[in-house]
């Protein structure tokens, strides 16, 4: 990527945490320091980063505030509030934007992510203007009906489990937005629908997104495996 595009970073952390009983899970600590911090952190030192855009849930926005205030990430230019749903909170995010030419989003909740999966999610991405990270399914998945009945055994070589960062070319994805019908999980599932090819390219096994407890607690043992 040429190295005079500016590069800014939405990082999601507006979730509801239903699952991790009640505890914003970004604010939990993991290996004594707060989820959120660790995936800001690494997006800090990320030289090819400029603009860093955090994205909280209402209740959690002055913690949030307070958070980067006592970190001094030197590329945090706001924390704002998201909305309903996830493509709500990245919208409110891209609204917050400078001048930048790349857009990296990024799950709050995914405390594990490294400079390398960045670093590469950006030189993916100059081949259509869209990179995932993604790893081979390990699980057989079946497709059902309503009725829980199978129609389909998927065939596990072609399914790939998509994580974040995604990067994306700014003018791809903020056309993408403007296009919702519908809730989606996964932002680059907006930018296949304006027909723009998506990359994948290797994620990682240990990137991955805290929803519950158990999650936690393997992030600490897999935190514990790094250091």
């Amino acid at each position: 990527m040429n190295g005079q595009q500016k590069v800014a970073t939405v990082i999601v952390a507006a979730g509801s945490s239903q699952r991790m009983g009640g505890v914003d899970k970004v604010l939990a600590l993991l290996g004594g320091k707060p989820i959120l911090a660790r995936a800001v952190d690494t997006f800090q030192k990320c030289n090819p980063i400029d603009q860093i855009v955090v994205v909280a849930n209402k209740q959690s926005l002055e913690q949030c505030q307070q958070l980067v205030a006592s970190y001094g990430w030197s590329k945090v230019t706001d924390v704002c509030v998201g909305g309903k749903q996830r493509q709500d909170s990245v919208a409110a995010g891209l609204n917050c934007l400078r001048d930048s030419e790349w857009v990296v989003i990024h799950d709050g909740a995914r405390p594990l992510v490294t400079e390398e999966l960045i670093y590469r999610g950006l030189a993916e991405a100059r081949e259509t203007g869209a990179a995932v990270a993604a790893v081979p399914v390990t699980d057989t998945i079946k497709l059902v009906g309503d009725d829980n009945i199978v129609k389909e055994t998927m065939p596990r070589h072609r399914l790939q489990a998509a994580q974040t960062p995604q990067v994306f070319r700014r003018d791809i994805i903020t056309s993408a937005y403007r296009e919702i019908i519908k809730n989606v999980t996964d932002d680059a599932s907006l930018v296949e629908r304006l027909g723009v090819r998506v990359k994948l390219y290797p994620g990682s096994y240990d990137n991955i997104k805290i929803t519950t407890p158990r999650d936690l607690a393997l992030a600490e043992m897999l935190l514990g495996y790094e250091g």
